[in-house]
């Protein structure tokens, strides 16, 4: 693959928040490729809401294609990296100057926005069908979702089942305890430090037994649990040794994988000490792209940016109007965290930085 206008090849692997965001920053900068599964960027802190609003989901998920008009688009994974090229599954082999790896979390989503979309439409009448719902999973997905169809389908009986002994447990104790009141005045049964057996009924009982010997009756269930990291492909390339224990590689303070001048890697899959949330992915991509456009300009290392891990910042919604942050000096819960996050999940301010309409 020739480069084009001589300008210095950039292949990013992932159309996440983060690789996305870097591909719409620099795509008149550099001879830009997008490797990605999938044909479109989601917006992931608005999934829940397109649960129990599918067109939602219509703004969520953005096609490639819509804000990146200046770059190649490849839909495939990758599966090996050399120190020159980037192979994919579908036999391609990407040459590159300098690579970003963006891959996140390893989430099954389907090609294509239409079919996308048409999961969003199922997952919606099966909540509105059922009149019992169990979640699974107390950490931000499972309180989101729990907050989502407790105000929409107030009349639904809700149960989340954590086996930890609080809720949102990768933030303070206070944000947990204020999340818990909120969802137990909603009615939502919230039992902690009890598992749930998945495989102790079929999908015609809707009968599940939790590890205290409990039984609970669910028309639904949704499974709301961590997700791997997608870095195991990693593990037989090039960059095998820059993987740490957690599966996560492991990057220096210009967000270059270690050892590696003209390697970076950008969002949830780096070794940063600091709460990975979508925000903090963003500014790994703003930092990056300043960084390669004064790289491919010719300008000095020595002139490079260095990351600084963001602070302790969390924000969970608690449905349409409420929500719970925690500040480095103050945990917030109600209309004011609802205000700055629930009403729109920062949609449209995400839409804008990518070049879309709000």
């Amino acid at each position: 693959m020739e480069s084009r206008g001589g300008r210095k090849r950039v292949v990013i692997v992932g159309g996440g928040i983060a690789g996305s965001l870097l591909a719409k920053t620099i795509q008149f900068n550099a001879d830009l490729t997008l490797i990605d599964p999938k044909e479109y960027l989601e917006i992931t802190w608005a999934n829940l809401r397109s649960m129990v609003e599918p067109s939602f989901a219509d703004r969520s998920v953005i096609n490639h294609t819509d804000y990146l008009t200046n770059g190649r688009v490849l839909t495939s994974a990758a599966i090996n990296i050399t120190d020159t090229d980037v192979l994919t599954a579908d036999g391609r082999r990407i040459p590159y100057d300098y690579l970003v790896i963006a891959t996140g979390h390893a989430d099954p989503f389907p090609v294509s926005k239409a079919e996308r979309l048409h999961q969003y439409d199922a997952e919606n009448q099966k909540i509105q069908s059922a009149q019992s719902i169990l979640i699974v999973g107390g950490g931000p997905c499972g309180v989101e979702l729990a907050g989502e169809i407790a105000t929409d389908f107030p009349g639904k009986k809700v149960m989340l089942v954590h086996k930890g002994p609080r809720l949102l447990e990768f933030i303070g104790k206070k944000a947990s305890n204020k999340s818990l009141r909120w969802l137990r005045s909603r009615n939502v049964e919230v039992k902690l430090e009890q598992a749930v057996d998945l495989n102790s009924t079929s999908d015609g009982s809707q009968v599940y037994r939790t590890s205290t010997g409990e039984s609970l009756e669910a028309d639904c269930r949704f499974l709301c649990v961590g997700k791997p990291l997608a870095t195991a492909w990693l593990s037989e390339t090039i960059l095998k040794t820059n993987l740490d224990k957690n599966g996560r590689l492991m990057v220096d303070e210009y967000l270059r994988v270690k050892g590696r001048s003209n390697i970076f890697a950008i969002g949830d899959i780096t070794d940063i000490p600091e709460i990975k949330q979508g925000y903090l992915a963003q500014r790994h991509a703003l930092l990056v792209a300043k960084t390669l456009k004064l790289l491919m300009a010719g300008g000095k290392e020595s002139k490079m940016t260095k990351y600084v891990p963001g602070l302790p910042i969390a924000m969970v919604s608690l449905g349409r109007k409420n929500g719970v942050a925690q500040f480095p000096f103050a945990t917030l819960c109600g209309r004011i965290p609802g205000w700055l996050k629930s009403g729109d999940l920062f949609l449209g301010t995400t839409r804008k930085q990518m070049g879309l309409k709000p």
